[in-house]
C-alpha cells in the first residue's frame, strides 16, 4: 500500500529526531545543522535549535517542509507545515507534570526513583569496563508478566554500562576513547547488543559532555545521524511557538491529542 506524501510526512515528523531531542535534558542552548544518511545512501538534512527545555527541528520529506517544536515543560509538541500554513498538536510526554532531569549520581543511587512499577535491589558497588558503577537487580512487568534484569549503572553518567536480560541477551556500553568532531571534544562509546540465536549488533555514539547529548551516531547497516556547525548561545523565543496565521489540523487516527 502506498503512503501519501502528507501522511508520510506526518509519520516522519512524529518519529524522526529521537537523537536530537535528548538535548532537552539540561544542556546549554545552541543551534546546529542535522544530517542523516541511510544504509542505502539516501540522505536528509535540516536544522536544530535548542532553547530552555524546548527543541525546534526543521526538516523536509518528499519535497514537503516541516518544523517540529517540542516544549518539554508544557508537555506539548507541534508539527508545522509552512507551505500549507497549518500545524498538528499532540502531547509530548506522559500525563504528568514535568519534573527535573535527575542527575547521574541520583540515577546510580536509585534507578527506580520516579519510575512507577519498577523495583530496584542494590547488589554491589562493582566496576564495569574500568568505570565505577553500581550493580542493580531491577524488577517490573512486561505484557503482564514479571521481568527481572541486572544492570550496572555508571556513577558518572547515570547510564547502564551493562544489562543482562532473562532470555540470556545482554547489552554492553563501553567507552572507546575521546575524539574531536567539528572542533568539539567528544567521548566515543560502543554499544554491543547480543541475543540468543541472533547476530550481535554494534552502535557507536559520540557524546558531547557540554551539550549533554550524542552529536554523532553510527547504526548497524551503515546509517548515520550527526550534528554539524554547532553554535552555543541563547536562542530566540519566537522559534519555539506556532506562528500567527497557522490553522490547527486534526492528528492522524490513533495519535493522542492535547486537551
Amino acid at each position: 500500500m502506498k503512503t501519501s506524501g502528507t501522511k508520510f510526512a506526518v509519520v516522519l515528523a512524529l518519529s524522526v529526531g529521537a537523537l536530537w531531542t535528548q538535548a532537552q535534558a539540561g544542556g546549554p542552548e545552541f543551534s546546529a545543522e542535522t544530517q542523516q544518511r541511510g544504509p542505502g545512501g539516501q540522505s536528509a538534512s535540516g536544522k536544530m535549535f535548542v532553547g530552555d527545555g524546548k527543541v525546534r527541528i526543521e526538516m523536509a520529506a518528499e519535497d514537503q517542509q516541516m518544523v517540529r517544536i517540542t516544549d518539554e515543560k508544557r508537555r506539548v509538541e507541534w508539527i508545522l507545515f509552512p507551505d500549507q500554513k497549518n500545524y498538528l498538536e499532540r502531547k509530548a510526554g506522559p500525563d504528568q507534570e514535568a519534573t527535573a532531569e535527575p542527575d547521574p549520581a541520583s540515577v546510580a543511587a536509585d534507578p527506580c526513583a520516579g519510575q512507577p512499577g519498577l523495583t530496584c535491589k542494590k547488589l554491589a558497588d562493582e566496576p564495569m569496563g574500568g568505570r565505577a558503577s553500581v550493580k542493580w537487580e531491577i524488577s517490573g512487568n512486561r505484557d503482564g508478566k514479571p521481568v527481572t534484569t541486572t544492570q550496572w549503572i555508571d556513577k558518572e553518567r547515570g547510564i547502564p554500562l551493562r544489562q543482562e536480560f532473562p532470555d540470556g541477551g545482554k547489552m554492553t556500553l563501553s567507552l572507546v576513547g575521546k575524539e574531536t568532531l567539528e572542533g568539539r571534544a567528544a567521548e566515543k562509546w560502543e554499544m554491543l547488543v547480543e541475543a540468543p540465536g541472533r547476530q550481535a549488533t554494534r552502535t557507536f555514539q559520540w557524546y558531547d559532555p557540554e551539550l549533554k547529548l550524542a552529536i554523532r551516531q553510527e547504526f548497524p547497516g551503515g546509517a548515520i545521524s550527526e550534528l554539524k556547525n554547532v553554535r552555543v548561545g541563547k536562542q530566540p523565543d519566537d522559534l519555539f511557538v506556532v506562528p500567527a496565521g497557522y490553522t490547527r489540523a486534526p492528528l492522524p487516527e490513533g495519535k493522542p491529542q492535547t486537551k
